[in-house]
């Protein structure tokens, strides 16, 4: 029997064990799943949206437990951990207010008595799910595709099986009716017989773009819908007549927090010249003030890595950086032992080419580069193969505007930090994705849009 096993990132030591599935168990779980909506789809929208909020209030219960758990299997700093937990709550409680409104009947007017479209489930979707906010990106997947009348198989990271079974428990002890979310504990070689799999709908994807392009070429060669969010290396854009006291409060939250394990983290810090070494001493402080340690002390700000081999990879990025010309502008200590701990680093003069402006970094690697004016600074964020966040900090108008219309982006954040919410859409473009997730549109990714035509 495979099993999957949780590390603890802070000791690094093994300290759980669970059964994952063998291929004809996640076959009998996906049925289950399909067992489930028939009914599922009848419930109204109170009684689907009744349960969603009993989910929620269990979430609330056991907050401290969850947070705990994640601290444990994946390194994120208890005091982010509860927060997490609460944004997972309110995304239940919100489709369960909401969903009615977004997928009520829309009449358009045509040759017809009477035309409209109405929003139907599609049936059972697959969710696979990353490890670095494990309940909030569950519950961003599972809160609009349950409440549009889907059943979901959740298939969650190896790396937190426990919260993976949290979250199951929860749909149980709540009472929700049998599997309507049924947790798919399966190794990640099984995930293309899952995708493959005729009653799986459809296909909602959390993670890396390579692995991305993956799970897009397999469901798209069975022809299900898919909607993919994926890698990111966000510009944060920071001009002279900006407040740079707040600017680099944010730009340094959006960096460190969860260890810099985020998505839609600011990566590329892209500074106006003549500020820019006022700048870098203003970030420099912010990351000297910040502890890390242990992820489970209410004191810590940054927690370890989740993974060796992403620390592995974290440092193999920042050597070739430097090696391309880049500067070390601040390197913080690390605690002793055998956690997967990487120091807060402020690397300066990095530039179009070097590997921590093309790749992805995943961890408190901050990369800071100049711009001559706001044409230059446009330039420079979109010079990527990504299209997730893009931020900028500015209080002149004419430069808003400029940044709303030509940012290559999902989505974008003016003098503020860019964030997911469950009342506003969210993705990307180019290589960081396809399709949304929350707000109206994203509860709209899983549902047959029926024409409906009377004479």
């Amino acid at each position: 029997m495979m099993m999957l096993t949780a590390t603890n990132p802070f000791t690094g030591a093994s300290f759980g064990e669970y059964s994952a599935l063998s291929q004809k168990q996640a076959s009998a779980r996906i049925g289950d799943a399909q067992s489930a909506f028939p009914a599922w789809q009848k419930a109204t929208f109170a009684d689907r949206g009744a349960v969603l909020c009993k989910v929620a209030a269990k979430l609330r219960e056991n907050k401290h437990q969850l947070a705990e758990l994640m601290a444990m299997e994946m390194g994120k700093p208890i005091k982010e951990g509860e927060p997490e937990v609460e944004k997972a709550a309110w995304c239940a409680e919100y489709y369960a207010e909401q969903g009615e409104k977004f997928l009520a009947d829309e009449v358009i007017a045509s040759d017809a008595s009477l035309s409209y479209i109405r929003h139907q489930p599609l049936g059972t979707v697959l969710g696979i799910l990353p490890w670095n906010a494990p309940l909030w990106l569950a519950f961003r997947f599972l809160a609009p595709a349950l409440m549009a009348g889907n059943t979901c198989a959740m298939k969650h990271d190896p790396n937190v099986p426990g919260c993976a079974l949290a979250i199951e428990n929860i749909f149980t002890e709540t009472g929700a009716p049998n599997n309507i979310m049924v947790n798919l504990a399966i190794a990640t070689d099984q995930v293309e017989a899952a995708i493959r799999d005729p009653r799986i709908a459809g296909v909602s994807f959390t993670g890396s773009t390579a692995a991305g392009r993956k799970v897009a070429t397999i469901a798209g060669a069975e022809i299900k819908p898919v909607v993919l969010e994926l890698g990111g290396s966000d510009p944060c854009i920071v001009m002279a007549d900006a407040d740079l006291d707040k600017a680099a409060d944010t730009a340094t939250l959006s960096r460190i927090i969860n260890a810099g394990q985020s998505c839609i983290a600011a990566k590329r810090i892209i500074v106006e010249t003549q500020i820019y070494d006022d700048f870098i001493e203003r970030l420099k402080q912010r990351l000297a003030a910040l502890k890390l340690g242990d992820p489970l002390q209410r004191t810590t700000d940054v927690g370890p890595l989740a993974r060796k081999d992403l620390r592995d990879n974290l440092e193999r990025q920042v050597a070739q950086t430097l090696g391309a010309g880049a500067r070390c502008t601040y390197k913080s200590e690390v605690p002793e032992g055998d956690g997967f701990f990487y120091p807060m680093t402020l690397l300066t003069n990095v530039a179009s080419g070097m590997c921590a402006f093309d790749e992805e970094t995943f961890g408190p690697v901050m990369a800071v580069t100049y711009a001559d004016n706001i044409d230059a600074a446009l330039q420079i964020a979109n010079n990527t193969n990504y299209g997730l966040g893009a931020a900028i900090w500015t209080n002149n108008s004419a430069h808003i505007e400029r940044a709303i219309n030509e940012l290559e982006s999902g989505q974008v954040a003016v003098n503020g930090i860019v964030k997911t919410d469950p009342r506003l859409p969210s993705g990307g473009i180019k290589n960081s994705g396809i399709g949304r997730e929350l707000g109206p549109q994203g509860i709209r990714e899983f549902v047959n849009i029926k024409q409906v035509w009377i004479k």
